[in-house]
């Protein structure tokens, strides 16, 4: 990306390998600098902590990190912070990642059968050194229709070990794509990054 005669540093903020093969799909360069920050959720609106679990990643890196990276001879290079966080939710339940094996089926079982909503919030910082930043934030909704399962589906499917660092405890790009009636909304969203929805208000920025 540039702007005038500015370089952008693209940094995503996440060790997520379904983030980092998304910027790679679109021709985005990027560095990784994920942030370690433990998470704390004060929202209770699945839209509102998604926005603040991913301004919190975002601000860890850019207050942390960044610090080791810019400097006064490097106000002329723009870097882009992109962080992100993706829950599902169902019935006003969020659905994070699974800590087991039962927790992953008690997930799936609860979304087979019928409609759920994936949020990911995302944050946004650009930074020119520490003197000149702009930051926005935003989220995007998809909603995903599951077919019914039987035990024996969903077991199968917990055997493949796809579950267990998935937000719901199941993964659109992978073999959960078999049980997906539909979805209305961003794919890449269910994924954990709505990239088009981001490049749109990165071009309003920069």
């Amino acid at each position: 990306m540039k702007r005038k005669n500015k370089l952008s540093k693209v940094i995503l903020a996440s060790n997520s390998p379904r983030r980092r093969e998304i910027l790679e799909q679109v021709g985005i360069s990027f560095d990784v600098i994920p942030s370690d920050l433990e998470e704390v959720i004060t929202q209770t609106e699945p839209n509102k902590i998604v926005l603040e679990l991913s301004m919190q990643k975002a601000e860890d890196v850019y207050n942390k990190a960044l610090k080791d990276i810019l400097s006064s001879s490097d106000e002329e290079n723009e870097h882009i912070i992109i962080a992100a966080d993706t829950v599902v939710e169902v019935d006003g339940k969020i659905m994070g990642k699974p800590k087991d094996r039962q927790d992953a089926y008690n997930m799936i079982n609860a979304i087979q059968g019928r409609t759920h909503n994936v949020l990911t919030g995302v944050t946004l910082i650009i930074c020119n050194g520490f003197s000149n930043t702009r930051k926005i934030s935003f989220y995007e909704s998809t909603e995903v229709e599951i077919y019914d399962l039987t035990d024996e589906e969903i077991n199968k499917y917990l055997d493949s070990d796809e579950s267990y660092d998935k937000a719901g405890a199941y993964a659109v790009q992978g073999l959960f794509a078999a049980y997906v009636r539909k979805l209305n909304g961003d794919y890449y969203n269910v994924v954990g990054l709505p990239i088009s929805r981001i490049l749109r208000e990165l071009r309003g920025m920069l």
